[in-house]
């Protein structure tokens, strides 16, 4: 069961909507709990791991996906912790990993994405600031009195022609 939309229709304010995603299945994993004879997820677990996802979401709305991304290495924490006290169970372990992969590949993509804008937009400053630099220099060179110019020579040389 796939629960994230395709990439093609995410926009740039995505980050909340997928992790949303991400809370809506950790919740729906919590509220199944209760229904099956062994549970998949201890109500415990459930209610720590979607106070994560929380976290995670936060941080997305934010627009940090570094901190949307530490969010999320703790809730894995979290989720291995509980899987290991035998609070969640190996299958729905698995699920709730593949959601968090999902998720961190968007949010890995976006923190790429704000690094790329950011060193484009430093060029663009550099390259904005020698342009500057340039058109001051010419209006300078312009405004500037003409050098003097030496006299010219008046053809009559000394010994000149003579021969």
């Amino acid at each position: 069961m796939k629960i994230m939309p395709p990439r093609a229709v995410w926009s740039r304010s995505s980050s909340p909507v997928l992790t949303g995603w991400l809370l809506a299945a950790v919740l729906s994993t919590g509220a199944l709990a209760g229904c099956a004879p062994a549970p998949e997820l201890d109500r415990g677990a459930a209610r720590e791991l979607q106070s994560k996802v929380l976290a995670v979401t936060e941080a997305a709305a934010a627009n940090d996906p570094a901190a949307s991304l530490k969010q999320l290495d703790e809730l894995v924490l979290k989720l291995d912790e509980a899987a290991a006290r035998g609070e969640v169970s190996f299958k729905r372990h698995q699920s709730i990993r593949k959601s968090v992969d999902s998720v961190r590949g968007d949010l890995t993509a976006r923190q790429a994405e704000a690094e790329a804008a950011r060193v484009a937009a430093a060029e663009a400053a550099r390259v904005a600031a020698e342009k500057e630099a340039a058109a001051q220099a010419a209006a300078a060179a312009a405004a500037a009195p003409p050098a003097p110019v030496p006299p010219a020579e008046s053809g009559k040389g000394k010994g000149k022609g003579k021969g």
